[in-house]
């Protein structure tokens, strides 16, 4: 997977982090542990020349002789400085690690997975000023209710507000949302070929490494795309909720579209999820399947609510369709003809004006108040 990120987007490898070792041993490993991080090492060899970094590296790992050093050199107290250590640290650890203002003790190899979880997170999040994503969940009451459609749709409308959108294909028998956005022939991963080790994806290389959409004529985002290909075989539990928490960490805007039974992936996403919207057509039959895919999200989220697709054959209301869920209204949808025919000729759901557009920019402001993440404002096209 590409370790640099795509166009617009910062380079997260632009700065590197410190090591600073005299044991060989806990060297290497420190060494492993920064590439299955996926970051960039600089190496000093004492204080004076651990100072030329100190202050921008993001994380600075010291075994205990180098811990010893830098708080002699007197360096100056800074965030992200760890003692690495193999066993149980020893009491003297601990006073260096005050010494230097270390606020963590890393004891390998039982700390190895927290390490490399914290190398990855302090290097990203400089590319997000500091942001953290949101996730965002779309089903469909019933079969055909429209699901994919608001979820490209709201994936879109983010992408456009100049967000780093992400857009997650958690149904495998729905043929591929690369189809829906017009991404089928574009060189990137599918599911199939996503290989999640430790658990862990860096968010750069990730978006870097999957199909794109163009969503707007005057260049106002860029849409990636994971999709479920035309492989049966949908991705594990554990490969969703890495790249989930990828998302989160890279400050994407991350919106999956899940089907109405609960596979591992739904359950991993559902899990993930700040958010979760069910779609449901305003007809009897749609509001009884409705209530029970409603049961299943329940058990498995916190906020779910309904956008209501019209139009209405029997004159049913969006309030009358919430009481018989059981579920609040986002957002009522009334027709909009052609949409289907719009798909079939290559335009990305909800990239024009109509009610299409606008529940799914009703979504986003939703997920905006569920999560905490700040709005953004709209772009026009």
């Amino acid at each position: 997977m590409p370790a640099t990120g795509g166009p617009g987007r910062r380079n997260v490898m632009d700065r590197r982090c410190l090591i600073m070792a005299e044991d060989p041993e806990l060297l290497d490993a420190m060494l492993r542990l920064a590439a299955a991080a996926g970051v960039d090492v600089a190496r000093a060899v004492d204080g004076a020349d651990a100072r030329r970094w100190w202050t921008a590296a993001p994380a600075v790992l010291l075994d205990p002789d180098a811990a010893r050093r830098c708080a002699r050199a007197e360096l100056p107290r800074r965030d992200g400085v760890v003692v690495v250590v193999r066993g149980e640290p020893a009491p003297e650890v601990w006073r260096l690690a005050v010494s230097v203002g270390a606020a963590n003790v890393a004891a390998l190899p039982e700390g190895e997975g927290w390490l490399v979880g914290l190398l990855a997170d302090v290097v990203e999040r400089p590319a997000t000023d500091g942001r953290s994503g949101a996730v965002l969940s779309v089903v469909g009451g019933r079969g055909g209710a429209g699901a994919s459609l608001l979820a490209t749709a709201t994936a879109v409308a983010a992408a456009r507000t100049g967000a780093d959108a992400l857009l997650v294909d958690c149904d495998p028998l729905g043929g591929g949302l690369d189809l829906l956005v017009g991404a089928e022939q574009s060189g990137g991963l599918r599911w199939p070929e996503l290989t999640v080790a430790d658990g862990r994806v860096q968010s750069a290389a990730l978006h870097s490494a999957l199909p794109r959409a163009d969503v707007s004529s005057s260049g106002h985002g860029e849409l990636a795309v994971l999709s479920c290909a035309r492989s049966a075989h949908g991705p594990e539990h554990s490969s969703v909720s890495a790249v989930l928490d990828a998302g989160r960490r890279g400050g994407e805007t991350v919106v999956c579209d899940l089907p109405r039974y609960p596979t591992e992936a739904a359950l991993a996403a559902l899990g993930a999820t700040d958010l979760t919207v069910l779609v449901v057509p305003a007809d009897l039959r749609s509001c009884a399947a409705a209530g029970r895919v409603a049961e299943v999200l329940a058990e498995h989220t916190r906020t779910v609510e309904i956008v209501v697709r019209g139009p209405s054959p029997g004159g049913i209301t969006a309030r009358e369709v919430a009481r018989s869920v059981g579920l609040p209204v986002l957002a009522s949808m009334r027709a909009e003809p052609g949409v289907q025919d719009d798909t079939e000729r290559g335009k990305l759901p909800g990239a024009g004006r109509g009610a299409l557009s606008e529940a799914a920019y009703a979504v986003l402001a939703r997920l905006a108040e569920t999560s905490g993440v700040a709005a953004r404002p709209r772009i026009a096209s």
